[in-house]
Parts: structure tokens; sequence; C-alpha cells
């Protein structure tokens, strides 16, 4: 995700300082967009008024800001750290307060739209944090996102990505189920999908996964082992704020049988592939 995010600032005119824990991954980007890399996050940010990241989960979010090579050590006062990883409301609002003493700004900025969304800079940002440093950051943003929002306080972009991911899970599993249904019926699926995707059974996964899910094609996209990831936040979120997520977490479990099936690094769009074993 990464990768072509950062390629978006660096055409837009942005100067772009990288730094990747695969230093391979790191050169790949200066050779292909210029640029510089550096050997650390404490050096990457150094003298930068915006600092990006994207990666993995709370751990990794920990490892590139705090501590004695992490970014925020590199960074200048009035400096603004953004959060582009998929993690917890709980780590945002902590880096929010730990940035704040050390007088930067932070804001949590989850996006959705996958790896196309990166590559072709129509992601959707959902942000937490402070309207001031929100107001600087959004339209350097708008270099890889075609919609950027400040949602609430610290943490509040993190909780939309949650509704995000939940909201995945179940159109998912009905689109798999159609379509199982359909084959099932010995319907032509992609008619089927072709129709129905007019009226009020749409959406942007129909339109995006639904006959690749009928070709049993998912060597792309959003890999299961990282909606695991999204999904154990959603649930982890809802044991603290009382939320039923019945459907969330039978997604889930579903996910896991596609793990057992080979599938952690297949598309999301994979759980019809539970249906037609």
């Amino acid at each position: 995700m990464g990768f072509p995010m950062a390629g978006h600032l660096k055409a837009k005119g942005h100067e772009v300082t990288v730094y990747n824990r695969t230093p391979a991954k790191s050169e790949a980007w200066v050779k292909k967009h210029g640029g510089k890399s550096a050997p650390t996050p404490r050096e990457a940010a150094k003298e930068r008024e915006i600092v990006f990241a994207c990666v993995g989960n709370d751990d990794d979010v920990r490892a590139v800001t705090t501590g004695p090579d992490g970014a925020f050590q590199g960074m200048s006062k009035g400096s603004i750290f953004v959060d582009h990883t998929t993690a917890s409301a709980e780590i945002a609002r902590d880096l929010h307060a730990s940035a704040g003493k050390l007088g930067l700004g932070f804001v949590d900025a989850p996006v959705s739209g996958g790896q196309a969304g990166a590559e072709n800079g129509v992601l959707t940002v959902m942000c937490g944090g402070d309207q001031a440093p929100y107001s600087k950051v959004e339209p350097v943003i708008a270099a890889y996102a075609r919609s950027c929002r400040l949602i609430g306080s610290p943490g509040a972009g993190q909780l939309t990505k949650m509704v995000n991911q939940i909201c995945i899970a179940g159109l998912v599993q009905a689109l798999a189920e159609g379509i199982h249904f359909a084959k099932r019926s010995k319907l032509d699926v992609e008619a089927v999908l072709e129709v129905i995707s007019k009226g009020a059974a749409g959406s942007w996964q129909m339109e995006n996964r639904g006959k690749t899910m009928n070709q049993n094609k998912f060597d792309f996209g959003f890999a299961v082992d990282w909606m695991r990831k999204d999904l154990s936040i959603c649930l982890a979120e809802a044991r603290r704020n009382g939320a039923q997520l019945p459907v969330a977490a039978l997604v889930d479990q579903f996910y896991a049988e596609v793990q057992k099936l080979g599938g952690r690094r297949w598309d999301t769009s994979s759980l019809i592939a539970r249906l037609e074993e």
C-alpha cells in the first residue's frame, strides 16, 4: 500500500524520503520514483513537515513511532504524524497523547480501497484527531485519495475503519452465498450478477469481485490474513463497547476455514471457496 501512496506524493511534487523494514523495497521505490531512502524511521522523519506510515498492526505502529530509532525521535515540533495503518483505536489515542507531549501532531487515518485504490490514487481515508493538524494534511493526502474526512477525536478514524470492515464482511458472505446458490440452480451467474447489480442488491463487492468469485480467482486484492486481523480488532472493540456483532464473528470463523484451505493470502472474496468444497 505504502509504495504507490508514496509514489503519488512524489508525483505531486513533494520531497519524499522513504523507509521500509525491508531495505530492498525502499531501494526499489527510489529506483522507480526518485527521492531518498533512510535506514531508520527516525532518519526518514528528520526535517519533515509530515510523516506518513502504513504498516501492519499495533505493534508495528509502535515500532516505527516510539523508541530511540522511532519517527517521533526524529520529528521537529509542529510536524505531524499520519498513521494509515488499520490498527486499534486504543493505540491511536495513546500515540496521539505521546505525540502531543513532544509538540507533534498525530492523525489516525486508516484507508479503504485496497491495493488497486492505492495504485490508482482513489483511496478513502477516515481520520481521527485534532482539526488543526488534519487541515494541514488533508490537501497532501489528496494526492492518493478521492475522499478524506475528519470523523472525530483521536481514535475515530480507526473506529470508522472498523465499521467499514464489519460491513464488508457481511456483504462478501452474502455475495458468496448468492453466487453459490445461482450455480446450484444452474443459472448463468454472470447474467444474474449483471441484472441484480442494477437493483437494490448492487454493491462495490458485486461489481468488482462477482465475476472473479464465479471464476474462483482469488490471487489479488486484500488478503484473508489481513481481514482476520481487522476483524479481531473489531471484535475486541465490541467487547469493550458492548456492541453485538454476530455476523462479523461468524464470518471471521468462515475466514478461518478459508485459511485452513490454504487461502491465507487469497483475496477476501475467497469466502465462496468454503461453500464449494
